[in-house]
């Protein structure tokens, strides 16, 4: 399969909505981003329609068709009847002018390959003898069977798609044409790809767009119309089926569009149950009108209906219809390469995931599949991982905070913007004396704590950390930090009880007082002494002063 579609990784944001809507969940995830996987994809263009950051993207031949017009050779453009609902009020006349200005040869309407195609279901539904004959003008419906269904590839009809005819039609009457086929469809891309020989290239309305604005070349709104041109409804569901001229009673005719409705009318088809029938199938919901590029940018489903009503005509395209041999189409089973797992390996991913027992599976689809069985598949074939799970990182995440809220030794309140308590842990009811969180649960604040610092954190909208508060009526010190979550408009604070310390740190003053009265008390003592020490040596010395004075008087005088 060609790689039509690609993705930007920078963009992927790791939603799932791409898988979500892949009917076929052929989108595999790994280190959060979504890959598509190939050998799965039908080319829908689902993921390319639904992706909010514009992550895929399909590739763009532009430059490959320069090239082409570059060859020398004629380029004669496949135009898909379609384009009457992409641009507004142009006819194939004025498209016509527009293209040959960008170098084309001559542009031609898709419908006449569509005329052909259907007057060969026609006969085969008139001279062959088949019980159940499906349309195979959409390659994502040839895909989806030929992954999906291979069993009903028999059911498939043999036919080239009106692209195919249309472009083959061109060749046998211009041998040395190049041929473009333009269109709403991401699957031609792989169409003109694998069968080679037919479009030589295919460009979206979105890529013709780009080029026409790039080279200042404007579409006139100029409309025309064709009573020969019965098959431009062949874009709209049950388009097919309106171009029949001829029916036989024998079969009952219907046309389903949409891949989901596909895939129940393959089942049902796969049950043997139903005959005698021809079906117009579509991947995309209302055919090729509501085709991915369509659907992308500018979906309007009446509004496109009408404009293509409003230009078909009443009767064929005049063509040389060719031989049947020559719009044979064979398709081939394409074998999917994935494994499936054992019963055994399901219930074990299922068990890492959470899932215990039926009950708690609760099939949401949060990660983008129809069930936690699915999941579990997709796990073992490397296309989805367990944290895809919503239910399951919900319920790990509020166990790891439940956790560490019921673990932490300091009090946790949270309160709402109204001063009510939202949330009390152990060891906040532990500081305040509260017996169980029901009992507080929904009650303002102001019944269990001052509301003073919370009213002061919601009007300036500035945290306080770590004030020491003392909560009188518990006889507690703590220290309060409260902080204001904006986003989820909610005050939590934290409360550590420092009562213990603050009594230490008390008791270590009053030593320290103590201590320093004691050496005041001995310092005074030591004072007096001193003095009374310095007093009495001082008396002493004047009385030995005195007696040394009459020692030496009475020696001199002798």
């Amino acid at each position: 399969m060609n790689n039509c579609l690609t993705l930007k990784k920078s963009n992927c944001k790791n939603c799932y909505k791409c898988i979500r809507h892949c009917p076929v969940k052929s989108i595999r995830f790994s280190g959060n981003q979504a890959y598509i996987i190939g050998n799965e994809c039908i080319l829908c263009g689902h993921c390319f329609v639904v992706c909010p950051q514009n992550a895929k993207e399909i590739v763009d031949e532009t430059e490959k068709v320069k090239v082409l017009l570059q060859s020398g050779d004629p380029v004669i453009v496949s135009l898909a009847p379609s384009f009457i609902a992409n641009y507004d009020g142009v006819g194939i006349g004025a498209m016509r002018d527009a293209l040959k200005k960008l170098g084309f040869f001559d542009v031609e309407e898709t419908a006449i390959g569509a005329t052909i195609v259907k007057e060969e279901y026609e006969r085969i539904l008139r001279e062959e003898t088949r019980d159940v004959l499906i349309s195979s003008c959409c390659h994502s419906v040839n895909l989806l069977i030929q992954k999906y269904f291979p069993s009903l590839l028999n059911d498939l009809a043999d036919v080239l798609s009106p692209m195919q005819a249309h472009c083959r039609d061109i060749k046998k009457r211009f041998p040395n044409a190049k041929t473009v086929f333009i269109g709403p469809c991401v699957a031609k891309k792989d169409e003109a790809s694998y069968y080679e020989g037919f479009a030589d290239a295919v460009l979206t309305f979105d890529e013709l767009t780009k080029w026409l604005g790039e080279e200042n070349v404007e579409i006139e709104k100029k409309p025309d119309s064709d009573p020969d041109s019965l098959a431009r409804f062949f874009p709209t569901t049950g388009g097919i089926l309106k171009t029949l001229t001829e029916r036989n009673p024998k079969y009952t005719y219907m046309a389903i569009d949409g891949v989901e409705n596909c895939i129940q009318a393959l089942k049902d088809l796969e049950s043997g149950k139903i005959h005698n029938c021809f079906i117009e199938m579509s991947a995309c919901a209302g055919s090729c009108v509501g085709g991915p590029v369509m659907e992308k940018f500018h979906r309007s489903p009446v509004k496109d209906y009408v404009a293509v009503s409003d230009f078909a005509g009443e009767n064929d395209f005049k063509v040389e219809q060719p031989d049947s041999l020559e719009l044979q189409k064979t398709f081939t089973p394409i074998e999917l390469r994935r494994q499936m797992p054992s019963e055994s390996e399901i219930r074990d991913i299922l068990r890492q995931m959470g899932k215990m027992k039926p009950s708690d599976e609760l099939n949401c689809g949060s990660c983008g599949y129809n069930t936690c069985r699915e999941k579990a598949i997709a796990i073992y074939q490397d296309k989805a991982e367990i944290s895809m799970c919503l239910p399951y990182l919900k319920e790990k995440a509020e166990s790891f905070s439940d956790s560490m809220v019921k673990n932490t030794p300091n009090g946790l309140i949270v309160l709402n913007e109204k001063l009510e308590v939202q949330q009390i842990n152990e060891a906040a009811r532990k500081i305040m004396h509260i017996r169980s969180a029901s009992d507080v649960l929904g009650d303002n604040v102001v019944r269990i704590l001052d509301p003073t610092v919370f009213m002061e954190v919601l009007s300036t909208e500035k945290d306080v950390h770590n004030r020491k508060t003392y909560l009188a009526e518990y006889e507690k010190y703590v220290e309060q930090t409260v902080v204001y979550d904006k986003d989820y408009r909610l005050l939590v604070c934290i409360m550590r009880d420092i009562t213990e310390e603050e009594a230490a740190r008390e008791k270590k003053e009053r030593i320290s007082r103590q201590t320093v009265e004691t050496a005041d008390k001995v310092v005074d003592k030591q004072m007096r002494i001193v003095q009374e020490i310095a007093s009495l040596l001082g008396e002493t010395a004047a009385e030995t002063k005195i007696a040394l004075a009459k020692l030496k008087e009475s020696i001199s005088d002798e």
